[in-house]
């Protein structure tokens, strides 16, 4: 896992769950790339995110980010997009540790959502847990995962962490 991302932001709100991150009417599908093509399309204002999200691009959200279900899916779908990493001022826990065990990079940093406005260009220093909105200027300190979450992110998930 690279310990920086750089990209463009997406933002979006409070309580955004799993279900609109990615609907139940699409579990039936297995492989990642089809599942990536669903991606937020449920979220208000990111209908197009599947199309337009490019490697590297960054998801800032409010409080409670990955509520409702455990659906794996979700990151599944976030992380086959490209996605560097998701900033939020908190996750649903369940959320949180899926991400954690595939190996997908969250920083839970309140006031984040207040920080950057879709499109901005920011940088996410995960190792100190710092964010800065390239865009602005301004910066905000986060909550950095702690060393085993990156230890596990680096080989790509808890599976590929536990056969080594």
């Amino acid at each position: 896992m690279a310990k920086k991302f750089k990209g463009k932001a997406w933002v979006v709100g409070d309580d955004i769950d799993t279900d609109q991150i990615y609907h139940g009417q699409y579990l039936p599908l297995t492989d990642p790339k089809e599942m990536a093509k669903h991606a937020m399309e449920f979220v208000p204002g990111m209908e197009n995110f599947a199309k337009e999200v490019k490697p590297g691009d960054i998801v800032v959200a409010g409080k409670n980010f990955g509520c409702g279900s455990s659906r794996e899916h979700a990151v599944v779908c976030l992380k086959e997009n490209g996605v560097g990493c998701v900033a939020a001022d908190s996750f649903a826990r369940i959320f949180y540790r899926n991400a954690v065990n595939l190996g997908f990079p969250l920083l839970e940093s309140p006031g984040i959502s207040k920080m950057v406005k879709t499109g901005d260009e920011v940088e996410v220093h995960m190792q100190i847990g710092q964010v800065t909105n390239l865009s602005t200027g301004k910066k905000i300190k986060g909550n950095p995962p702690s060393g085993l979450e990156l230890e596990i992110a680096e080989k790509g998930g808890l599976l590929n962490y536990l056969r080594d």
